[in-house]
């Protein structure tokens, strides 16, 4: 196996089983700018457009997504900052919605086609992430994880990590599941968010992808090996096909899915929440078996 180093390092590209893999992580001062060093990662000839930020709204913080060193892993990580003690609090940079935040990270239509999940491939992605001790979820979405369908009915994220408050004060890391708009919202785990935070933690998570498709996430210490959480399905619709809805709805099939890593969150319980970080490190993206002819 071969590792190139592009950009002084971060991104590292390698061949195994003949699939391009892809990794991510923070190279620190000195190197070329986190934006940028996430876009040649994510959606190489863009400018910046694989990462969602606030930064027009609150212009005096600078860049929502920075460099720190971590004592841990002893080395350069990627910390997701999002503000509520600003005015106006930090938005959604996308659609400009005021009523939710976003900091996050992504591939999309502009990617190489290796970043792209299509029907009768196999993907998997990997990633490191420590909530801090304290973070406050609402009993409404704080997503740090999600993985879109793109086109069609695009408007559910199909499967997604969300932090959230329980009616009994508990908070929880749920893992979530969304077929098609008609389906409704599938909560597949809920271990206790106490059992994530201050640590940190890797998550492996393979998806072959069609209307028959298999789904598995595991999440565990990597102080320790720790198991937290552990869930497969090996009969599951990991892409939405074709279809009307029964109010009429035509919906084109989807062309491919796509992950999402950050801090997405609703402001409908404003008042409860406070400025939070999450810091992630070590994100991959590999094709395990991919479609004949793909580039």
């Amino acid at each position: 196996m071969k590792n190139i180093n592009f950009y002084g390092i971060a991104l590292i590209f390698t061949s195994l089983a003949g699939h391009a893999q892809v990794t991510l992580n923070a190279d620190g001062p000195g190197g070329v700018g986190t934006y940028e060093l996430i876009t040649n990662a994510l959606a190489p000839g863009t400018t910046n457009a694989a990462v969602e930020a606030p930064d027009a709204i609150h212009p005096s913080f600078g860049r929502h997504i920075t460099e720190v060193f971590d004592k841990d892993l002893n080395k350069f990580v990627f910390e997701f900052n999002l503000h509520v003690s600003n005015t106006p609090p930090d938005n959604e940079p996308v659609k400009g919605k005021t009523d939710r935040q976003r900091v996050e990270i992504k591939t999309f239509e502009a990617s190489p086609d290796n970043l792209k999940g299509t029907t009768g491939e196999t993907v998997q992605y990997k990633w490191r992430f420590k909530v801090p001790v304290g973070f406050k979820p609402t009993k409404n979405f704080t997503h740090i994880h999600q993985i879109k369908a793109v086109n069609g009915d695009e408007s559910n994220p199909l499967f997604t990590l969300t932090l959230r408050k329980m009616p009994n004060g508990v908070n929880k890391l749920e893992l979530i599941y969304v077929k098609d708009a008609a389906s409704g919202t599938t909560k597949c785990q809920n271990p206790d968010m106490s059992l994530f935070e201050g640590s940190w933690v890797e998550a492996t998570e393979t998806i072959k992808i069609g209307l028959q498709g298999t789904y598995a996430i595991t999440i565990k210490k990597v102080s320790d090996g720790t198991v937290l959480m552990d869930y497969s399905n090996p009969n599951i619709q990991t892409i939405r096909m074709a279809y009307t809805s029964k109010n009429g709805t035509n919906y084109a099939a989807n062309s491919f899915i796509r992950p999402k890593w950050g801090i997405y969150r609703s402001l409908k319980d404003i008042a409860d929440m406070k400025d939070e970080t999450i810091r992630f490190s070590d994100i991959s993206i590999q094709e395990l078996t991919a479609v004949s002819g793909k580039k």
